[in-house]
């Protein structure tokens, strides 16, 4: 073999590669010079074929890096692009040419195939020569720049260099631009941070905020690799958001708390989406959220004026619910870690009202007389349903049910409520949300109802059969279970005597159908229909049993003194006072004159009967007070009631509780105590130790021995 046969060949070779970077490839014998690559590689000449290649791209890309930085400004730019489309062109050529070597030599030296070290020559000589580098970043950066001050640049050119810098590998991407892009967008963004603060309310921050991520992102799905989405959203949240985002939320006269107050939907709904971007974001969002409301909530519980009216107090706690559980699903994309805030905060201040109870079951009252007439069934559940959502929050649901039950008690007896489905709709809310026991006595107090109706056709029947005249009174009693319905200590009263005849006849014929039974009438829960003459006029008035035992004396005389009526009729003061009110003191229904004429009653009072007593309808209601919120005194004796019933209730969760651990500690008791009780009420401690001590008085429990707050359950 010729031995100048390696130094010819490349020759050879070599002037290819200089036609083929000079762009004169056509008149090449492609198949000619592939030949003499692998005739090199196969007699062993595969260093002398690789490093000549090395030196010759070499040797050209310095003399391309020259041409490329003479070039200024953007034809920089596009001269750097059409010299790199040249470059991968010519490389891919090369690499077809030496294809031999590719499989065989530089496999097995582990060398860098030919098309990749087309590609990290370029990388080295042109992108990290030092002047290119520089201008390079300087030129990319500043075209971002501009972008983002409102002009208008060349988005293909600058897509074409990234998309160069990401074929060299992703990390020149990374460390010759990404960085240093990142780097800039951070300075950029905090000093805009600043001017947005200075100059913008804290709903047009948002907005300002929100447009710089959109075109951020923008930016990288028009010329930016993909991947530096998430780190250029991270600079703008950082800067714009979580490096504000206190500031933004304290913002005088249009931060957070000014949102929530206006009901500015759109403004807390960006401020949600873009704090729900940063650590923390929300949870400040939370914060602020459950201390304004609870505050808001605190000034309108412990307000006396807002707290006369039961009805409005409870209306204004529901349209507070409204109003914050509209935010909740318009602006804060009904999240439940906001909702659970939202609840945390109203039974925080609903509870700081003892009277809440009282007043709910008083609103739900108001509500099943009159507020729900006219209401479709959708209407009457959905607000039964806004109702029970306050009643969870109460932390105390025995005192509810004291009262709840006696308003029912009243509405069950008057006939005066709007709905029985409405009634019973909300039992069973009651039921789902509480069990069963919390119910039960309810239920009763619905059955005693039905069995009442039974019983009086069966006591007329059986009135009829044995030819029984009652003066012409229709005698209706209600037979109520004592133990379902409230307690009410049977006020005395003297019945007028026709009616005290009647009642004798119906206490004999019950007595003789239910033996072993005992009835003792309720006069003060009772009502009466009357037919009276006033004059020439007659109307029929529908009075209480009270109401009705003071007209009836007026049969008899015109005029009677306070004291004489309540000689007469024994009926306890607080009630006497209330029924004369009704009777002579609303207008429109004073079937009596009072005189002195006041609103209130007094002992020296006159009643006179008003024989000008005039209305247009012939049916006359006279309603004695409705039910209404408790007074100081009868306050403490329903807490006084419940603080009873509660005791056999915290020593049942006592004694349960130590039958199944045997031994416990005094503090494992209180807390376990707590836990099982919460769902009714909130059990004092000092309350539950004095029922372990009676507990231990009456041989359920002992102390230990050696340790004094250890508790052993005995058998």
């Amino acid at each position: 073999m010729d031995p100048n046969y390696a130094d010819k060949t490349w020759k050879v070779l070599e002037e290819a590669i200089r036609e083929i970077h000079n762009q004169n490839a056509s008149g090449l014998s492609f198949e000619e010079l592939y030949r003499n690559a692998y005739n090199m590689v196969l007699h062993k000449y595969g260093d002398r074929l690789y490093n000549g290649l090395i030196k010759t791209l070499t040797t050209h890309l310095k003399d391309v890096c020259s041409k490329i930085e003479s070039a200024q400004g953007l034809p920089f730019l596009k001269e750097l692009k059409r010299r790199w489309d040249e470059h991968v062109k010519s490389t891919q050529m090369i690499r077809d040419i030496l294809m031999y070597m590719d499989r065989t030599y530089v496999a097995q030296q582990q060398k860098v195939p030919v098309f990749q070290l087309g590609l990290e020559l370029w990388r080295d000589h042109i992108v990290r020569n030092p002047q290119t580098k520089e201008r390079l970043l300087s030129i990319l950066t500043g075209l971002v720049h501009k972008e983002r001050t409102g002009e208008i640049i060349d988005r293909g050119l600058f897509r074409s260099v990234v998309q160069m810098l990401v074929d060299l590998g992703q990390t020149v991407y990374m460390d010759d631009f990404e960085v240093h892009f990142l780097a800039a967008a951070a300075d950029f963004y905090k000093k805009e941070a600043q001017e947005f603060s200075a100059t913008s309310d804290c709903p047009d921050y948002l907005v300002k905020a929100e447009k710089r991520l959109n075109e951020e992102m923008e930016r990288v799905k028009n010329y930016l690799d993909p991947s530096t989405e998430s780190k250029i959203t991270r600079v703008v949240e950082t800067e714009l958001i979580l490096n504000q985002m206190k500031s933004l939320v304290e913002m005088e006269n249009s931060g957070l708390i000014p949102m929530l107050r206006d009901d500015k939907y759109e403004d807390l709904g960006r401020m949600y989406s873009l704090f729900r971007r940063v650590d923390g974001g929300l949870a400040l969002i939370r914060s602020v959220l459950s201390d304004y409301v609870k505050e808001c909530g605190r000034q309108l519980v412990q307000d006396p004026e807002k707290s006369k009216d039961p009805v409005e107090f409870v209306q204004r706690l529901l349209d507070e619910r409204d109003k914050y559980e509209q935010i909740v699903v318009q602006s804060f994309n009904d999240d439940k870690t906001f909702r659970n805030a939202l609840n945390q905060a109203f039974e925080h201040f609903i509870n700081l009202n003892q009277r809440s109870p009282e007043y709910i079951s008083l609103f739900i009252d108001d509500k099943l007389r009159k507020g729900l007439k006219g209401m479709t069934d959708n209407d009457v559940d959905g607000v039964l349903d806004k109702v029970m959502t306050l009643f969870r929050y109460l932390q105390e649901k025995d005192v509810f049910e004291k009262y709840y039950k006696q308003h029912l008690a009243k509405r069950l007896l008057s006939g005066r409520t709007v709905s029985d489905d409405a009634e019973r709709s909300l039992l069973i809310k009651l039921k789902t949300e509480c069990g069963y026991q919390f119910t039960s006595k309810l239920e009763g107090m619905f059955t005693d109802i039905r069995t009442s109706r039974d019983t009086m056709l069966d006591f007329k029947s059986k009135m009829a059969e044995q030819g029984v005249d009652l003066d012409g009174i229709d005698l209706q009693v209600q037979v109520l279970t004592t133990g379902s319905w409230p307690y009410q200590s049977a006020a005395k009263c003297n019945l007028p005597r026709e009616l005290e005849r009647c009642c004798e006849h119906f206490r004999n014929f019950y007595l003789s159908t239910h033996s072993g039974r005992k009835l003792t009438w309720q006069t003060n829960m009772g009502t009466a229909d009357l037919r009276a003459e006033f004059g020439s006029k007659r109307h029929e008035l529908n009075v209480s049993t009270y109401q009705m035992c003071i007209l009836l004396l007026f049969n008899s005389t015109d005029r009677l003194t306070y004291k004489e009526i309540a000689e007469a009729t024994e009926i306890p003061a607080h009630d006497l006072k209330r029924s004369l009110q009704s009777l002579a003191c609303v207008k429109g229904k004073n079937v009596l004159r009072k005189e002195p004429m006041s609103k209130d009653i007094a002992d020296t009072d006159l009643f006179v009967f008003n024989d000008k007593f005039q209305s247009k309808f012939y049916k006359v209601k006279i309603s004695t007070v409705a039910a209404q919120k408790e007074g100081e005194v009868e306050k403490q004796e329903t807490r006084q009631r419940v603080e009873e019933d509660r005791k056999p209730q915290i020593e049942a969760a006592i004694v349960r509780i130590m039958k199944a651990r045997k031994v416990l500690d005094h503090n494992s008791i209180i807390t376990e105590v707590t836990r099982q009780l919460a769902p009714r009420f909130l059990p004092n401690p000092a309350v539950i130790k004095k029922r372990i001590e009676s507990l231990i008085e009456r041989e359920f429990l002992e102390r230990d021995a050696e340790d004094r707050k250890l508790y052993r359950y005995l058998a």
